[in-house]
C-alpha cells in the first residue's frame, strides 16, 4: 500500500454512478463513513479511523481528494483546497445546493451497510466535507450523522455563513429524519473563521433538539492552550489526553455510534 500511515487498512476499489473511487478499510462491524478533510487520508485521520474500528465498527475511509498517507503541510493543503475549489463535485460558495459528490457517497454507504451489516451506518464529515452528513442524511441506513467543523460554502458573505451546505429538499428530508430520532452531532472551535457561529445557530434552529453541538473555546487565553487556528477537532488539533475538551469530544463521538450502531446491532 505504500504509507505505513495506512498499515492496517485494506484498499478496494468501488464503483457508483460511473465513477471509481479507492476506499480505504479497517476493523468489522457496522459501518461508518469517514470522509477526509483537506488535504486527504492523512495519518492522523488514519488514526481516527482505527478509533472507529477499535470501538467494534468498519471503518470505511473513501479517497476523495489528496494522497492517502500522506502527512499534512501548509503547502500541500493549499494545493488541495485550491483543487477543491474549482472541482465540480464541491459547493466551495454556492448557497443552498448539496455538493454533487454526496450523490457518490449515499451510494458508498448503502453499500457499507450491505457488506458490513447491523442497523446502519454512521458517516463522519470533516471541514470541506462537514456538512455530507447532513446530506446524506436523505438516506434510510444513515443512523449516526457527525459534522465536524463543516466548512461549506465558505462564509464569504453574512447568507454564505449560515448557510448548510444542502439544497432545501435536502434539508427538508434531514429536518424530517431528525424528527423521526436521529441524532446530528457537529463539532467546532469557537473562533474557527471556516465554522462561523451562525451555521451551528442555523442547524439548531432548522433540527431543533436533534442538533447536538459541540463547541469547544478556542478563544485567546483559553484554559486548555487551544490556538485560535484551531480547526480540525478530531485530527489535527486534537489533544488526546484525558480532560481535554477535543479529547471529549472524540469520545462522544464514538459513545454516538455505540448507541446507535452497537447497542441495536446486538439487541
Amino acid at each position: 500500500m505504500g504509507s505505513p500511515a495506512l498499515d492496517g487498512y485494506r484498499c478496494t476499489p468501488f464503483t457508483a454512478l460511473g465513477q471509481t473511487r479507492d476506499v480505504y478499510r479497517t476493523g468489522s462491524g457496522p459501518a461508518v463513513i469517514v470522509i477526509s478533510e483537506i488535504p486527504g487520508i492523512t495519518p492522523n485521520v488514519a488514526d481516527f479511523g482505527r478509533r472507529v474500528a477499535g470501538i467494534g465498527c468498519t471503518a470505511v475511509l473513501p479517497r476523495v481528494f489528496g494522497t492517502p498517507g500522506r502527512p499534512a503541510s501548509p503547502g500541500y493543503a493549499l494545493k488541495t483546497m485550491s483543487a477543491a475549489c474549482v472541482s465540480r463535485e464541491f459547493s466551495a460558495f454556492a448557497l443552498r445546493r448539496t455538493s454533487p459528490i454526496t450523490v457518490w457517497l449515499r451510494a458508498l454507504a448503502r453499500s457499507g451497510h450491505q457488506e458490513c451489516g447491523g442497523p446502519g451506518v454512521g458517516v463522519v464529515g470533516m471541514c470541506v466535507t462537514g456538512g455530507f452528513a447532513l446530506a446524506m442524511m436523505v438516506d434510510d441506513t444513515v443512523l449516526a450523522p457527525v459534522l465536524s467543523q463543516p466548512s461549506l460554502p465558505f462564509p464569504v458573505t453574512r447568507s454564505h455563513r449560515r448557510d448548510l451546505g444542502v439544497s432545501d429538499h435536502d434539508l427538508q428530508r434531514a429536518k424530517q429524519r431528525a424528527a423521526e430520532g436521529v441524532c446530528v452531532l457537529g463539532l467546532r472551535f469557537t473562533h474557527d473563521r471556516f465554522v462561523p457561529a451562525e451555521r451551528f445557530q442555523r442547524l439548531r434552529q432548522e433540527l431543533g433538539d436533534a442538533f447536538v453541538a459541540v463547541e469547544i473555546d478556542s478563544s485567546p487565553g483559553n484554559p486548555h492552550g487551544h490556538p485560535r487556528i484551531a480547526h480540525s477537532v478530531l485530527t489535527e488539533h486534537l489533544v488526546d489526553r484525558e480532560g481535554s475538551p477535543t479529547r471529549a469530544a472524540l469520545d462522544q463521538v464514538l459513545d454516538l455510534f455505540r448507541s446507535r450502531l452497537l447497542v441495536a446491532a446486538n439487541e
